[in-house]
């Protein structure tokens, strides 16, 4: 895509695809493209569309343009070598592990992303590396196929078959990749170790590559992958064995994807510290295009997870400034919801039905909460969020003047839960303990 490309935005009519974060159009001029339309909508629990934050689509297309511009960047990734040299400097059987490979590609002609620009709101154009002066919801992208496993039933057992990744090509791996640099209260694995004994603790803590137990707001030495399903109807831990057999390819190609995965999450890493955020944690996706693999799908504050510290009343909270803020909200404004919908996964586990068909049914019945609206003063906070990384990313706010901000947001938002009487509801979640953060340090 060298000569300038122009998407009249004014024939996007039905979208092909109708998710909870975006909307997908093909088209049929370039039937190898496709443009995704950020919503200003979110989902948490994987329960659909149920609440929106105005503005969030601009900022999140912006965030997800800047972010695939870095990784296409070549210079950007030699600053990522200098980086792991210097910390990882000690443990140099990791630092071999993240230098061979991909990183050599890399530095040398920047990432495969299946991004090809940030679409201008009045004119259609598509701005590869800069920002349109028109911002709008709208990227264009390559298109690679979906290809959803099928289920197979037996005694009240319900299976996946993933053969038809095999020989396929040009497809999404089926895998969500979550690299984690540290641990927070929210983390999925932290959930899953609560639930383990003491030698399941120990598998576990092995398979992640970590030695010491688990403790939230932790950093980990180097980080961590994990994988869950893709495209079955909830996400499904994997085992590595498990997730080499789900990705359709080869060890090697499953240790390349590891390498891209952590590599991509300390490039953004190095994007939000400038910024005064921390990054925890983030989920890439891969496609697979011949022997090369392909950065691929969204990549915004719905898919990472970084937080700021605020000091309230002589205590230190961390704010999250992406989805979690919102997981944290009805988790503790509308416990009893949040509870049937863990009720409702549960129930699904066991039929093999979608656990939405469970909620809404007990909904329906009456012994589930009906699902609650979001009190416009927090949506005010998140939408204050959103429109403070807009605004630094388009270069309408200095350095100095975002970081003052973030930690008037956060004061902002410590507040909304202590005016509510639930801070200390809130301090489970998010208050610092005396081993938070720098144990693994």
């Amino acid at each position: 895509m060298s000569e300038k490309t122009v998407i009249d935005l004014s024939r996007l009519r039905k979208p092909d695809y109708n998710g909870s974060v975006q909307e997908l159009y093909f088209l049929e001029e370039h039937p190898e493209w496709m443009v995704c339309k950020t919503m200003p909508g979110g989902s948490v629990f994987d329960v659909g569309t149920i609440f929106s934050i105005p503005n969030s689509d601009i900022c999140r297309t912006a965030l997800r343009h800047k972010i695939y511009s870095l990784l296409e960047t070549p210079e950007e990734w030699e600053n990522i070598y200098g980086h792991i040299c210097r910390k990882y400097a000690r443990d140099k059987e990791f630092l071999a592990f993240l230098s061979e490979g991909p990183l050599e590609d890399f530095r040398l002609r920047g990432a495969d992303t299946h991004h090809l620009g940030m679409i201008d709101r009045d004119t259609g154009e598509v701005y590869r590396k800069s920002f349109p002066p028109h911002p709008s919801q709208y990227v264009l992208v390559k298109k690679y196929k979906i290809i959803k496993p099928s289920r197979v039933s037996y005694n009240d057992n319900h299976l996946w078959d993933y053969s038809e990744y095999y020989g396929a090509d040009k497809f999404v791996v089926p895998l969500e990749n979550i690299v984690r640099i540290g641990l927070t209260s929210g983390s999925s694995i932290y959930r899953n170790y609560l639930n383990m004994n003491d030698a399941e603790r120990k598998n576990y803590l092995k398979e992640l590559g970590l030695r010491e137990e688990l403790v939230p707001w932790t950093l980990f030495a180097k980080p961590v992958v994990d994988f869950t399903t893709k495209y079955e109807p909830e996400d499904r831990s994997l085992k590595l064995q498990e997730a080499l057999h789900v990705s359709g390819s080869s060890g090697k190609k499953l240790l390349d994807i590891i390498k891209m995965c952590i590599l991509g999450a300390i490039l953004v890493s190095e994007f939000f510290r400038k910024i005064g955020l921390f990054l925890w944690d983030l989920k890439w996706e891969i496609a697979r295009d011949g022997d090369k693999l392909v950065f691929v799908d969204t990549i915004d504050t719905d898919s990472i997870r970084v937080t700021t510290k605020a000091n309230y009343n002589n205590k230190d909270y961390f704010v999250n400034f992406n989805k979690q803020s919102m997981r944290d909200y009805y988790k503790i404004m509308h416990s009893q919801w949040f509870e049937a919908t863990k009720s409702a996964k549960a129930a699904a586990l066991k039929s093999g039905k979608s656990f939405l068909e469970h909620l809404r049914a007990g909904q329906a019945e009456g012994y589930y909460p009906g699902t609650p609206q979001v009190d416009r003063r927090f949506i005010d906070i998140q939408e204050d969020k959103f429109n403070t990384l807009i605004a630094y990313i388009y270069g309408q706010a200095t350095l100095d003047s975002t970081i003052e901000k973030y930690n008037e947001i956060g004061l902002k938002e410590i507040g909304y839960y202590d005016a509510n009487g639930v801070l200390e509801e809130y301090d489970k979640l998010n208050g610092m303990g005396e081993e938070t953060v720098v144990r693994s340090q």
